[in-house]
């Protein structure tokens, strides 16, 4: 009876915090991007953005503690690669990153363009980079498309699995966040988020309230690395991921 109570009152908060972000983002996106495109003022966007996360976390019941913050690279390029089990993990990693990080951009699924058409036009102004996965040629464009912005400084948030993984044990990392890296020159940063499975499992659209741990490791330099470097850059950065995940959750956090 307990936990079909909690499950109610997730339920409830869930709808509450489905509906004021919506509400939300409807009301500011279209004139934030109108101010930022006349002003170029992108940040903007960014801030109305961390105003959307902060409301729908509050809502739901949702912190987060990070160790490592000091691997963050605040002067220069870099890939941030995590692990995936959630759709609450990009709005929690942008919150953690963003912060320390002002050229954070995210690496994203084009099909998301699709599921939120509101946001695709911010995403385009603050230069977020779709890839078609089903499509190589197309892929490829946007990986030198993000690479291009890794050398003029600004860094990804990626998610190398390149889908959920239902069991939390990390799936094969695919090959092109990595030749992003390689071809932009960047800073390699493995990440693991744990607690996000427990707060929202896929398929099912309930946010239960937790606290999320996120855990950024030592960055691993690709200078001087090729593109027949590109397997083994994915292996290092899978295994210091496996050994973040390995660490558990921060100490307060689920």
């Amino acid at each position: 009876m307990a936990n079909q109570i909690r499950t109610v009152i997730a339920g409830v908060r869930s709808l509450v915090a489905y509906a004021s972000v919506t509400i939300y983002v409807l009301l500011v996106a279209p004139p934030g991007i109108v101010l930022a495109i006349i002003f170029k003022w992108p940040e903007l966007l960014y801030c109305l953005g961390r105003g959307g996360v902060r409301l729908g976390l509050a809502t739901v019941g949702i912190t987060y503690r990070s160790t490592g913050l000091e691997h963050v690279q605040q002067d220069q390029a870099a890939v941030y690669c995590v692990n995936h089990a959630s759709n609450i993990e990009p709005p929690i990693l942008f919150m953690v990153l963003k912060a320390l990080h002002p050229k954070l951009v995210v690496l994203y699924k084009a099909e998301l363009r699709k599921v939120f058409p509101v946001l695709k036009r911010a995403f385009d102004v603050v230069g977020f980079v779709p890839i078609e996965r089903g499509h190589r040629e197309r892929s490829m464009r946007a990986i030198d498309r993000a690479a291009a912005s890794l050398r003029s400084g600004k860094s990804f948030l990626m998610f190398p699995e390149g889908t959920r993984s239902r069991t939390g044990k990390l799936l094969p990392f695919k090959k092109g966040g990595f030749i992003m890296a390689i071809k932009g020159g960047a800073t390699v940063v493995p990440v693991a988020i744990q607690g996000t499975s427990k707060a929202m499992k896929k398929g099912s659209l309930i946010i239960r309230p937790v606290v999320v741990s996120v855990r950024i490791g030592h960055p691993i330099e690709v200078e001087g690395k090729t593109l027949d470097d590109r397997d083994k850059l994915i292996a290092t950065t899978r295994a210091c991921v496996t050994r973040l995940l390995e660490a558990g959750p921060i100490e307060g956090a689920v």
